[in-house]
């Protein structure tokens, strides 16, 4: 009766604080020994100060626990930080949740999420408002980079702050529910299916790559873009590239950097003898 008397809640302007100094800091100390867990106990000072600030051994132990290493989609990611808050919550009032519990839910679920996030926001809105931006800026308007900047910036804040407040607000239980449900791999599914859609387009839009080569057979001239190409497969030499660009990525490994020079030197190269 007296725990329940002097329970210990957190506010909306207790969580959104955390929430910001998550989105603004979660990668500002980032490192090779934890990653993101300074980041994430420095979104977690405010919560720990409130509920602990009349309890030095429990203080230290809460910075201690989240100081372990941590790495995840910050932003889809953050449903993972509101949950831990919901159980830092609970535990300050009595509640059996022990270290081990809550560093579980975090090093369980950050894979998951971090998958999550990628999926959705690296290979399928970020193309998707890419492709929007590049059109517009391609024929000269600055209101391409303004409209990704803006919609990036407003899309990226929005679903941060809900996910973040559902974390909180259903908890480990309810965030159990959603994963035991097949609601996660559909949605990882029909985002990624997307995401090949929009870049495929993105390539067959803006990678431009031809050849001005001609064929001389018994006195007529035949050009290997239009006559020959073109007519197999229209748009085979930028569908090349780009494969071979991904190759050079995604299986060898090659860094980026490399990869740019390498087109670089490809293009002045074939530019200067006449390829292309």
């Amino acid at each position: 009766m007296e725990q329940n008397s002097t329970r210990k809640t957190l506010t909306k302007k207790d969580v959104v604080k955390s929430f910001w100094r998550w989105t603004f800091f979660s990668h500002a100390n980032y490192n090779y020994e934890r990653l993101c867990g300074t980041g994430f106990c420095h979104a977690m000072a405010p919560i720990i100060e409130k509920l602990y600030k009349d309890n030095p051994a429990e203080y230290q132990a809460a910075v201690q626990r989240h100081m372990v290493f941590y790495n995840t989609e910050p932003h889809f990611g953050g449903v993972i930080n509101g949950m831990v808050i919901a159980m830092e919550e609970e535990r300050a009032n009595g509640a059996p949740i022990s270290d081990e519990a809550i560093n579980g839910i975090k090093t369980g679920l950050m894979g998951p999420f971090a998958g999550i996030g990628d999926t959705l926001w690296q290979g399928t809105l970020t193309p998707i408002l890419l492709s929007i931006g590049i059109s517009l800026a391609a024929s000269g308007s600055m209101s391409g980079p303004l409209l990704y900047s803006v919609l990036m910036m407003g899309i990226m804040l929005s679903i941060a702050y809900y996910v973040w407040m559902t974390g909180y607000r259903l908890g480990k239980e309810g965030l159990q529910k959603i994963l035991e449900s097949n609601l996660i791999k559909k949605v990882i599914t029909g985002a990624s299916a997307l995401g090949a859609i929009v870049m495929g387009a993105l390539t067959a839009s803006f990678v431009s790559v031809s050849t001005p080569l001609m064929i001389n057979i018994q006195g007529s001239s035949m050009s290997v873009q239009t006559d020959i190409l073109d007519k197999l497969f229209r748009g085979l030499l930028p569908l090349m590239l780009t494969l071979g660009v991904l190759y050079l990525l995604k299986n060898k490994k090659v860094k980026a950097t490399r990869v740019m020079l390498l087109l670089i030197i490809i293009g002045a190269v074939g530019a200067i003898i006449g390829i292309f």
